[in-house]
């Protein structure tokens, strides 16, 4: 890992664009929610802000993708869409909330976006002498192209999928493609994003930053790319498409496990993704691995949202239609040829959901698929992930020296699910007092409240058993998850 980055401090959180201005203005509706509770039209007030909030949360990628079509530049239709979300604070509570909110948010911000192309020009006319002329072949610059037109999307038939491929550009470097795209487009904070990359949040926010200024500072255009080009970004987009729904698929923080609005944004992006690009093998990995991966949603939580280890779900409740369709995939994916990541994490995926029951886990070919990822992906979470399996073939002392050389590694310091799976295995060998310890240790790391339910009740199993009961002996972490472009995330479900 990297150390904290000294350009970080500051002003990097307000260089990270209206992603965070736009949840600046949803933080604003919260506010006015609260002023107005008290007042005859508090309800109305409250109503709105929540409108907002939700509009915010489910429509920014949505609201961006379609005005960037319109501005033609990234900044400028952030500063578009943000002043869409502040006209809906002053709006909806005089006009009330529209049946479409995300098509309101879209006309206003794309209006907003013309005027200002509109002005652009007129200041271009009556100033000719301080401007250069704009080239021929420049379409937004083209005095007869209507600007509410609809431009040429090329072979990329959605405007965030579209929107996804233009900001993984190649003059970026990889990782700065990723957290660029993750921040802007699809919403996520710079603390989630560092969190991915499993790294400090002022170290991600100088990276979001200096993306952003490299952009402006070499006049790389909005341009969606074309055919040819989109394999050398591919790789890029699929990172970021995986990270959107492991963020998804366990939140970081909050008192949900699950965001759905992410696992169903990225689930939707995968699937345009196979219908533009079917014949490439990552990209039916990773529709196969988010399809057998989010086929256990219904299952991983009680009635009272605690959350439910591999061990303890109801196997009924899993979507078994989805685990047919991301087992053949996931299939497919490993015939075309030597498998990459996706292809691999979805075979592992496989394992675990063709399992009946969690007794008739093949550990020994997750052992195998595990090393073969290793090889193709190297990384500290990779090889966390094939202790705790190595652990139920061999035993809790093998997993636990393995993980002994990942503590001396470091470059998993700060993890959860590291001292989670360290825990686990020492509870099995019955050293409860080190097992408390490391547990407590998961405790401080972990932010999502049914994560922190479950580190407590083991805390509370291993120093109070007098008073609770023992849980089953399944290791928390199995089921692989990506959190960072390298890595697989070792999980307590």
């Amino acid at each position: 890992m990297l150390p904290a980055d000294p350009e970080a401090g500051g002003g990097a959180e307000a260089g990270s664009g209206g992603a965070e201005t736009g949840s600046g203005a949803a933080e604003a509706a919260s506010g006015d929610a609260e002023a107005g509770a008290g007042d005859a039209g508090g309800r109305w007030i409250t109503d709105v802000g929540a409108a907002v909030a939700e509009a915010h949360r489910r429509e920014w990628a949505y609201v961006l993708a379609a005005t960037v079509r319109v501005a033609r530049d990234i900044d400028t239709a952030q500063d578009c869409v943000q002043d869409a979300y502040a006209a809906a604070l002053d709006t909806w509570p005089r006009q009330g909330v529209p049946r479409n909110p995300g098509a309101w948010l879209t006309t206003t911000a794309r209006r907003r976006a013309l005027d200002v192309l509109r002005r652009g020009r007129t200041l271009r006319a009556k100033l000719p002498l301080l401007v250069e002329p704009a080239p021929a072949q420049d379409p937004e610059l083209d005095p007869g192209l209507d600007p509410g037109a609809e431009h040429d999307g090329g072979p990329i038939p959605d405007d965030r999928l579209r929107l996804v491929f233009t900001c993984c550009h190649p003059a970026l470097a990889r990782e700065a493609q990723v957290a660029l795209t993750l921040r802007l487009v699809c919403g996520l904070t710079t603390a989630e994003i560092a969190q991915a990359f499993l790294v400090a949040e002022p170290t991600m926010a100088a990276r979001v930053t200096r993306a952003k200024k490299k952009i402006s500072a070499a006049r790389i255009p909005y341009r969606v790319p074309g055919a040819a080009e989109l394999p050398e970004r591919l790789d890029a987009v699929l990172t970021v498409v995986h990270l959107l729904y492991t963020t998804g698929h366990t939140a970081p923080a909050g008192a949900q496990l699950v965001r759905a609005e992410l696992v169903e944004r990225a689930a939707d992006l995968a699937r345009m993704l196979a219908a533009l690009m079917p014949d490439e093998q990552e990209v039916r990995g990773l529709l196969a691995l988010i399809l057998l991966t989010d086929a256990r949603r219904g299952a991983r939580v009680d009635s009272g949202g605690r959350l439910l280890l591999l061990a303890e779900q109801d196997r009924s409740q899993w979507d078994q239609a989805a685990i047919a369709q991301g087992s053949r995939l996931a299939a497919g994916a490993l015939r075309r040829g030597r498998p990459g990541r996706f292809a691999l994490q979805a075979a592992i995926a496989a394992v675990h959901a063709q399992a009946r029951t969690y007794a008739e886990t093949d550990w020994h070919q997750l052992v195998w698929l595990y090393g073969e990822l290793l090889a193709a992906w190297p990384s500290p979470v990779v090889a966390l992930n094939r202790a705790v399996a190595l652990a139920m073939v061999q035993g809790p002392g093998a997993g636990l020296a393995e993980i002994g050389v990942l503590e001396q590694d470091g470059r998993l310091a700060g993890y959860r699910y590291l001292p989670a799976a360290k825990a686990d295995l020492l509870r099995r060998l019955g050293r409860a007092d080190e097992a408390a310890h490391a547990y407590r240790a998961a405790l401080e790391l972990a932010d999502n409240a049914a994560e922190r339910s479950f580190l407590a009740g083991r805390i509370a199993e291993l120093t109070q058993p007098e008073l609770t009961q023992p849980g089953p002996t399944q290791p928390g972490p199995t089921q692989p998850g990506p959190t960072q472009p390298g890595p697989t995330a070792a999980r307590a479900e």
